[in-house]
């Protein structure tokens, strides 16, 4: 029917529409693409000549308040101005440069003149750099006088704990023995039948009382006045003063779980109850005494996980070595508590010293129009400004603009076996064994790895450690936390910096390693701070590749400047 229909109304609509194009000439269609472009105009003239109308613009509600703005441009600037000391990041801009340093300006006008001396006769001020290219005097860098830097090492004392699986079998005792019951009655309403109310009675049934008075016909009695229901009580024990009216003996069963077996693995505090699985459970039905018993399950059989405590320590090495002093023992597990991680302070050991760092007499530096000579002998104060310079720089460039922080760092953390051979994470005075994909089979991970490296460069801060699986008191794994940082110098700031301001590091489970406030930055006093580990870094990076070879170039540069003047 539809492959029927279809073909129709194709038909059909051909025919419409052939119609319409007959009846539809090109004059018509040009007359009437006329009338509409004449009524689009006519609409557009009128609009751009009729008065404006809030009521003809859509979603329009009412003149806006900031339309005052037109009429006093200076409105914008007053409200600015009343809102920026309420703002957080305005108020802080402020703060800084209110603290800025300022210059008057006579002393930058001297600064200018005294550059300007300098660059008129550069010899005169050369220290001992004559134009002839004599050499003038180096002297080598001072040893830094900081402690040497030194890291948190740890290792542990207490037990090791072995584990193995003890089972016991519980069968199931049935029995069977003989009963007396003894029944007796009581009326329902007689205050006297609590004395029925005993563990070995129980109500086993009711009769009715004696007619009380009543009447006989021909078809027999009829009780008029009932009496009060009487109750049968049936107790297996007799009940002392009270009359029995029936015994009857009867067969009873009792079933008991024998638990003797798994008594002593019960009682041994250093087991734990794992599993406890049915063995024996078919047949379900069996003749005890003669008597058909149905149970479920006929024996068990319990299994114990127990621990074989033993003494073990590996801080010997820690204790050996000079330099490391015992700063605190920590509990690993609960109570009783037998794994303790001592936490050591030591020394890194000594890297080879580079002596070849001299600082030479005879340069001029320029710096924005000021310039010094370098004095002969070497300026120990030279570390601190460069720290402390360093130090505004990172503080600048870790500054978080969504927190006001500064100096945040990243959580890492390090699992491994405690008294286990394999240590990831031991520390920077302990190199790790080459090899990534070794370490990977071994059991560190990749992330471990990484945390250690950046360890062993001075970027991460011990927090401490907590245990991640234990066993009736005994640590099995533990899990080191470490905050890092970008820098070594973030690091020590970070460090030192929570000692100023009493703000210990948190728990090794929930630290976050957060950064400084705005506040608390602006508390901390750098000069009391101990920078000698980044001393030597520092000292290397402001050293010239080759301060001789740069004096001949400073020399003949001179020789080349009077040649030209001398023209």
């Amino acid at each position: 029917m539809k492959r029927l229909l279809l073909p129709l109304l194709c038909l059909a609509c051909a025919s419409l529409s052939s119609g319409a194009l007959a009846q539809t000439t090109t004059e018509a269609a040009k007359a009437d693409g006329k009338a509409f472009g004449r009524d689009k105009a006519a609409d557009a003239q009128g609009a751009a000549t009729t008065e404006p109308d809030a009521n003809r613009i859509p979603n329009f509600g009412s003149v806006p308040s900031q339309s005052g703005y037109f009429d006093d441009p200076d409105w914008i600037a007053r409200e600015a101005a009343s809102q920026a000391t309420a703002n957080t990041g305005y108020r802080t801009m402020r703060d800084s440069m209110d603290r800025r340093a300022q210059f008057a300006p006579q002393d930058l006008d001297a600064v200018v003149a005294r550059s300007n001396i300098i660059s008129d006769d550069p010899l005169s001020y050369t220290s001992g750099m004559s134009i002839s290219g004599s050499q003038s005097r180096c002297v080598p860098l001072p040893p830094g006088s900081g402690t040497a830097a030194r890291y948190m090492a740890t290792c542990n004392v207490g037990y090791t704990a072995t584990q193995e699986t003890r089972s016991c079998a519980i069968p199931l005792r049935a029995a069977a023995r003989t009963v007396t019951d003894y029944l007796y009655y009581c009326p329902r309403f007689d205050p006297e039948c609590t004395i029925y109310d005993l563990p070995y009675c129980r109500r086993s049934g009711s009769h009715p009382g004696p007619c009380l008075q009543g009447y006989k016909d021909g078809w027999g009695f009829h009780c008029t006045e009932p009496g009060d229901p009487i109750d049968e009580y049936t107790c297996s024990q007799t009940v002392a003063g009270q009359r029995i009216i029936q015994t009857s003996s009867r067969i009873e069963f009792s079933t008991s779980r024998d638990e003797s077996q798994c008594a002593g693995l019960a009682a041994d505090s250093s087991c734990q109850q794992d599993t406890e699985t049915c063995t024996d459970s078919d047949p379900v039905t069996r003749i005890v005494d003669g008597i058909a018993v149905t149970q479920p399950c006929w024996a068990w059989a319990r299994s114990y996980t127990c621990a074989q405590f033993t003494e073990a320590q590996d801080c010997q090495t820690l204790e050996n070595t000079s330099g490391c002093s015992l700063v605190r023992e920590d509990c690993l597990s609960g109570e009783p508590c037998r794994t303790w991680e001592r936490v050591y302070d030591c020394p890194v050991p000594d890297q080879p010293a580079d002596t070849s760092q001299f600082i030479c007499d005879g340069d001029v530096y320029c710096i924005d129009g000021s310039c010094e000579t370098i004095e002969r002998e070497a300026n120990d104060e030279f570390k601190d400004a460069v720290v402390a310079l360093n130090a505004m720089d990172q503080a600048r460039r870790e500054f978080d603009p969504d927190t006001l922080t500064l100096f945040r760092g990243t959580r890492n953390t390090c699992s491994s076996k405690v008294f286990g051979v394999l240590n990831c994470c031991k520390g920077k005075g302990f190199p790790l064994i080459p090899g990534i994909q070794l370490l990977v089979a071994l059991g560190c991970s990749r992330e471990e790895i990484l945390l250690h490296q950046r360890d062993a460069q001075g970027l991460c801060a011990y927090v401490g450690t907590y245990c991640s699986d234990s066993f009736l008191g005994v640590c099995l794994t533990k899990k080191k936390v470490y905050c890092c940082f970008e820098s070594k110098l973030s690091r020590i700031l970070q460090e030192q910096g929570r000692q100023q301001l009493n703000k210990p590091w948190g728990k090794p489970k929930t630290e976050q390693c957060l950064g400084f406030t705005i506040e608390e930055f602006s508390r901390l006093d750098l000069s009391k701070m101990d920078f000698s580990e980044v001393y030597a870094e520092f000292t290397d990076a402001a050293r010239l590749p080759d301060e001789l070879q740069a004096a001949t170039e400073i020399q003949q540069k001179i020789e080349d400047y009077y040649a030209r003047a001398s023209q």
